[in-house]
């Protein structure tokens, strides 16, 4: 456990090419969304469809590629202890505007099989103190989220 997180803390801070920065920062992103994903210990058939949408939405990648970066983040995110190590790399690097972007995603998660956890609920609170997004802008990206769930729940089958 100590290795692997040792592993993973001079991973992130050994970055020398802009490939591998971008690399770190997009596995940060995934972990995040796991940790909503694996807050209440459950892994719905929504979440498992959604998870590659968002990440090909929220950081412009194909999905295969999306795919390939979940399963490298399952095996990061569980030796984490942590949502400060996600979050101080994409603080470093990520605009306002790309840090709502992935609250957003992680709401739009936490919504997709129609509940919303206490335990997905802290995780997405707890990331917006920690990625200094306003209390404002967490109830308006979870607005937004709730609407686009609607919306979807409301489509013709």
């Amino acid at each position: 456990m100590i290795a692997k997180l040792r592993r993973f803390f001079e991973a992130h801070t050994q970055a020398v090419s802009p490939e591998d920065k971008a690399h770190q920062l997009k596995l940060a992103a995934a972990s995040m969304l796991l940790e909503v994903v694996f807050a209440d210990d459950t892994l719905t058939a929504e979440e498992e469809a959604l998870l590659p949408k968002l990440l090909t939405d929220t950081l412009s990648m194909s999905e295969t590629d999306a795919k390939i970066l979940i399963d490298e983040a399952k095996s990061v995110q569980g030796s984490a202890t942590s949502l400060f190590e996600f979050t101080s790399a994409i603080n470093a690097e990520f605009s306002l505007a790309q840090k709502q972007q992935l609250l957003l995603a992680m709401w739009q998660l936490a919504y997709a099989d129609g509940q919303l956890s206490q335990y997905e609920d802290q995780i997405i609170r707890r990331t917006a103190d920690l990625l200094y997004l306003k209390h404002s802008e967490l109830i308006q990206m979870r607005n937004l989220a709730i609407a686009a769930n609607r919306h979807i729940d409301q489509a013709p089958q």
